[in-house]
C-alpha cells in the first residue's frame, strides 16, 4: 500500500497535471471502486462538466476540489494507480475510471484488483463518509511541528516505537517501509518504548521521521517489486535505491557492516541492524 511520500507525490503531480482542467467525460467498467455511489451513473454526473480547482491530501486519501463545491476522493488501495494519459494510449488491463478533458487528455485510475475506491462528496458529508478522517493525527509534511511537540507525543503514547510510528491516529501516512528506515536512520530499535528515550534520542527519531519522509518525496516514492507504485506519469518511484534496511535482511548494514535482520511484529515484518540500533 502506498505510503505517504508516494501519496504526496502523485498530490503534487495532480496539482501540476490536472488543476484547471474541465471534465468532458468520464467512463468507469466495473462499479466495485465507485461502490459508494447507487450505481455508475451517479458516480459520472457529478463529474461530468466540473473542472478541477484544487488537489489535497488528507493522510494517504487524495481530495480534489471541484467548481461545483463537491469533491473527488481517491483512496488508491493497495496497488491503484493513477495515470495522465492522453486520448489515443492503450488503455490498460485493470482500469476502472478515464477521467477525459475538454482540452485533450486523461486521468485514468488502474487497479485490478479492486481495492481502491473513487467517490464524489461534498465537504460538508465527507466527515460522514470517510469518518478515519476525523480520527487522523499530525500530518509530518502538511503540519510541521517541533521536536518537542513530537517528544511530549511519545510521552502521551507509551508504546513500542514501531507501533507508535505505525498509529495514524498520532502520525499520518508512515508504513512498515518508512517506519523501519525512519527508525534505522535513528539508530533505534523497533521495540524500544516511546517514554523510555533521552531528550537526545528524542530529537533524534523527531529528525530522522522529517528527512526520511522529505527524502523519499524528493526521489518520488518508493517502487519495489509486487507493490507496483508509479508516478502520474507511469515511472517508478527512486528511493528504492537508497533504502538502508527495508527488505535487505542479511545484506550489510552501511553504518557497522553487521548483517540487517528481520523480525515478526503482531504479523508484520520488521527490518534493523541489531548492533547500531539500541
Amino acid at each position: 500500500m502506498p505510503e505517504l511520500p508516494e501519496v504526496e507525490t502523485i498530490r503534487r503531480e495532480l496539482d501540476r497535471e490536472v488543476v484547471g482542467k474541465r471534465i468532458k467525460t468520464v467512463a468507469v467498467t466495473g462499479a466495485r471502486v465507485t461502490r459508494r455511489h447507487s450505481n455508475k451513473k451517479a458516480f459520472i454526473t457529478g463529474l461530468e462538466g466540473a473542472k478541477f480547482t484544487a488537489v489535497d491530501r488528507r493522510g494517504t486519501f487524495l481530495v480534489l476540489k471541484l467548481d461545483t463545491e463537491d469533491l473527488l476522493v481517491i483512496d488508491l488501495g493497495e496497488n491503484g494507480q493513477l495515470l495522465r494519459s492522453a486520448n489515443k494510449d492503450v488503455v490498460d488491463k485493470g482500469t476502472n475510471v478515464v477521467i477525459s478533458f475538454t482540452q485533450h487528455g486523461q486521468l485514468r485510475f488502474v487497479d485490478p484488483a479492486g481495492t481502491g475506491e473513487l467517490f464524489v462528496t461534498s465537504p460538508d458529508t465527507l466527515a460522514n463518509d470517510v469518518p478515519e478522517l476525523g480520527a487522523l493525527g499530525i500530518d509530518p509534511v502538511d503540519q510541521p511541528m517541533s521536536w518537542q511537540n513530537f517528544g511530549h507525543l511519545l510521552l502521551r503514547h507509551p508504546m513500542k516505537l514501531r507501533a507508535f510510528l505505525l498509529d495514524s491516529s498520532i502520525i499520518v501516512g508512515i508504513g512498515p517501509l518508512y517506519s523501519d528506515e525512519i527508525l534505522f536512520a535513528a539508530g533505534l530499535r523497533y521495540d524500544r518504548m516511546s517514554d523510555s528515550l533521552s531528550t537526545q534520542e528524542m530529537r533524534r527519531l523527531y529528525r530522522s521521521l522529517v528527512e526520511t519522509l522529505h527524502d523519499a518525496i524528493k526521489y518520488r516514492g518508493t517502487t519495489l517489486d509486487g507493490n507496483d507504485y508509479v508516478d502520474l506519469n507511469g515511472k517508478p518511484g527512486e528511493y528504492q535505491e537508497h533504502l538502508k534496511v527495508y527488505e535487505l535482511e542479511k545484506q550489510a548494514c552501511r553504518r557497522c557492516r553487521a548483517p540487517i535482520v528481520k523480525a515478526k511484529v503482531g504479523g508484520r515484518a520488521t527490518f534493523f541492524c541489531e548492533q547500531c540500533q539500541v
